[in-house]
């Protein structure tokens, strides 16, 4: 079954001359539980596509449904509470609120839904992460990796139909960046959380069970590594 597809989605920014096609007819589908990487050099188009899956966005043409919902289809409001609610995005420089601690940060979602934390399920995210004893630091206290799983606890916190990473660990040396993706991983097979992460480390591409190139704004390669 698939959990994300995307149909002749294209967008182009600019008019006349000087418009620019950023993407171009771009039509995939992801199962429930897949680990997609979507790869590709800077200009390609990967960044875009991120945007338009992530709902910050808005194609020029095409669709992206996320769990059967036509993400723009939405109004600005529904938009931004099924973003909340469905789609956990971790960024490549953590977007943390400076001013809350650890477990608002990873609540927030919750929060802003006035829903209840479930503590078993928060407890298990956080005691996985590494993060039980940082719970009442700020940000500014935390290392980068320590940052960068704030930002996964977040994403995860509200059980999203599909978690998005854009570059996570353009940002960390290598040995939190391999920590990172471990734990991204653990993720994805343990609670079977559907994961794309845009990248343009090939390393990162050879984990995934399936990578997507992009070039010039098309899909030019569309591989699965392992079934």
């Amino acid at each position: 079954m698939s959990i994300l597809r995307i149909e002749n989605l294209s967008k182009v920014y600019g008019k006349g001359e000087a418009a620019v096609k950023a993407l171009d007819d771009v039509s995939f589908s992801v199962k429930k539980g897949e680990f997609v990487v979507i790869i590709g050099p800077s200009g390609s188009g990967k960044s875009t596509l991120l945007h338009l899956l992530g709902g910050v966005d808005r194609p020029t043409s095409g669709r992206v449904l996320i769990d059967d919902t036509d993400l723009y289809k939405l109004n600005e409001t529904q938009l931004a509470i099924f973003r909340r609610r469905q789609i956990g995005l971790i960024y490549q420089f953590y977007n943390l609120i400076p001013i809350l601690t650890v477990e608002e940060n990873i609540t927030l979602p919750l929060l802003l839904d006035e829903h209840k934390v479930d503590r078993k399920q928060f407890n298990e995210i956080v005691d996985k992460l590494g993060l039980t004893h940082r719970l009442g630091h700020l940000p500014n206290q935390l290392s980068g990796g320590q940052q960068q799983r704030v930002s996964i606890g977040r994403a995860l916190i509200s059980n999203p139909a599909i978690m998005l990473a854009d570059e996570p660990t353009g940002n960390l040396d290598s040995k939190n960046g391999e920590e990172i993706m471990e734990l991204l991983k653990m993720f994805n097979k343990t609670f079977n959380q559907t994961l794309i992460v845009i990248t343009h480390d090939e390393r990162i591409a050879l984990q995934a069970d399936r990578v997507i190139s992009i070039e010039d704004g098309r899909v030019a390669k569309d591989e699965v590594i392992r079934s």
